[in-house]
């Protein structure tokens, strides 16, 4: 597959032809491509599959299938975006004045290309039962494979709206019903559970980075999590650790690196970049100002999220000190943090790149105070740049692409999954002893808890850990608290003047507004197109 994968130009083509019709819940397409082509021989069945392994990466950081290619973590207190227009600075829009989401404007939604999605799989589906010859143990690997990309577009669906249009073949149906959330898990796990049973541990060498047995089961975990099926969630991450196929790596910091380009045992699922195509432009958008003062940092981390970091001994620092209105020369307790700070955020004076970072204003890297300009232009609006997921070896960011491979399941995943699926269940020895084995790769202690204290502790990890990776927005949604923590609130910048040589630390806001998060968003509109073309459905309340 990572051979077949960059085939392009033949999966964009078939795409394309599967494209045809204006509306994503349209009957069977008239200009289909020709089943007799498809079905001949695996070969050409392959190309056709891979055209949905780009799924994986959109709705991923290097991809452009949500949010205008945005990062979720932007609607948290983790990131934030340095523009103050629309574009660019959609994520500070709907943060200061989420009524600007509605069902006719909302770039965190994906209804009409989800299901343009779902039903490609769906003929591919309905073809490889039709068309094809092949043994039935072959039908099922195939069909394995695209029920999980089934499964992983309608779990995309439910988590935004709570409900979605099942479908399990192309319809000729116009008006199809809303299902209830219930029912959408049960679809959802019936295909993972599919692709569990048909799809091998692992695959040859000429096919690696396919989707395995261990990808379903590690996804279910993160489903029924969603659907609080904790027992079932539970049962899915003891499945992935059973095939003894999956490691942590060593070091927190190349917990990131690709299971097909590196080995790394990690990786679950990914999806791999090969320049010269395809690539992507995180490293230009989101790299320091002083790698590219034309488009680097986009979205910098907060001050809230650098506090969130322990000692490397364990324990918080107390930053009280940094707090002062008048601010302080006393450098900031960033080299005494832990592994995960230091693999995940720039902060002035870090090493990079052979230099030192500089993000005090005046500096190489530069600090802007957001609103000051209406795009930060190379530079930070909180003091901090990122560093999880940015290419130090890429030193060209104006002629170079990045082709940093998106994992979207890593082992550490699974781990948090089932200590909150235990926490949950009651089963604390189990949930505690999966946060000290996470712990203990970062060299951290860990005191055991349990009831309240262990879903907080846990709640905590998950946002250090899975940091910057796409999960925290959609994990305080699903924990019923962005209402609470994202709301009312104003997030905060390490502003640092040079004074003659001395450097002066001020802690100020980088919000000019209050943030707010109304409840009704935890469920987002059907867009009113659908509604009006689909009479089997009405719209989402209280929208």
């Amino acid at each position: 597959m990572k051979n077949n994968i960059i085939k392009m130009l033949f999966i964009l083509s078939v795409i394309a032809l599967f494209s045809g019709c204006n509306n994503y819940l349209d009957p069977i397409p008239t200009d289909r491509y020709s089943d007799k082509v498809v079905w001949q021989n695996e070969a050409n069945a392959d190309l056709y599959l891979n055209g949905f392994y780009t799924y994986i990466n959109t709705y991923g950081n290097f991809g452009s299938g949500q949010f205008g290619g945005l990062l979720t973590d932007g609607m948290t207190d983790m990131l934030k975006y340095g523009s103050s227009v629309a574009g660019a600075g959609t994520p500070n829009e709907y943060a200061y004045e989420p009524t600007k989401i509605s069902p006719d404007q909302n770039s965190l939604g994906i209804w009409a290309d989800a299901y343009n999605r779902i039903r490609r799989v769906n003929e591919f589906i309905v073809g490889l039962k039709e068309y094809s010859k092949f043994s039935q143990d072959i039908k099922n690997r195939y069909e394995g494979q695209a029920r999980f990309f089934r499964a992983f577009l309608y779990h995309q669906l439910v988590i935004r709206h709570g409900t979605a249009i099942l479908l399990d073949k192309p319809s000729t149906i116009k008006d199809n019903p809303l299902s209830a959330e219930s029912v959408c898990w049960d679809f959802i796990e019936a295909d993972l559970d599919f692709a569990a049973q048909n799809l091998p541990k692992v695959w040859s060498a000429a096919n690696a980075g396919r989707i395995t047995k261990g990808a379903a089961f590690a996804f279910k975990s993160r489903s029924m999590l969603f659907a609080k099926r904790w027992e079932k969630s539970k049962i899915a991450a003891d499945s992935v650790f059973a095939l003894k196929v999956y490691e942590l790596a060593p070091e927190y910091k190349n917990a990131f690196k690709s299971f097909t380009k590196t080995g790394n045992k990690e990786s679950i699922v990914e999806f791999n970049y090969l320049a010269p195509s395809p690539v992507h432009s995180f490293d230009a958008e989101y790299a320091p100002g002083g790698d590219w003062a034309e488009m680097g940092g986009k979205a910098t981390p907060t001050q809230e999220m650098v506090e969130e970091y322990e000692l490397a001994t364990g324990g918080k620092p107390n930053w009280t000190n940094w707090h002062s209105p008048s601010g302080t020369n006393t450098i900031p307790p960033y080299s005494n943090l832990e592994p995960r700070f230091h693999a995940s955020i720039l902060y002035n004076s870090a090493d990079w790149k052979g230099r030192k970072i500089q993000t005090y204003v005046g500096g190489t890297d530069g600090y802007m105070q957001f609103g000051d300009d209406a795009y930060p232009k190379g530079k930070t609006t909180t003091g901090y740049y990122l560093k999880k997921w940015i290419d130090e070896s890429n030193t060209d960011l104006a002629n170079k692409k990045s082709s940093q491979t998106w994992i979207e399941i890593r082992l550490a995943e699974v781990y948090l999954n089932r200590a909150e699926a235990c926490a949950m269940l009651g089963e604390n020895l189990i949930a505690n002893n999966d946060l000290m084995i996470l712990r203990a790769r970062v060299g951290l202690p860990y005191v055991t808890k349990s009831g309240n204290e262990l879903l907080t502790a846990i709640q905590n990890e998950r946002k250090i850990e899975l940091a910057f990776e796409g999960h925290h927005y959609w994990d305080l949604r699903r924990w019923r608290r962005a209402h609470i923590v994202l709301n009312n609130v104003r997030y905060h910048a390490m502003r640092i003047q040079n004074t003659n040589g001395q450097l002066i630390y001020n802690y100020v806001e980088c919000d000019t507004k209050d943030r707010k998060f109304l409840e009704r968003l935890y469920a987002f509109p059907i867009p009113s197109s659908e509604i009006a073309n689909n009479l089997a459905i009405t719209q989402i309340n209280p929208w």
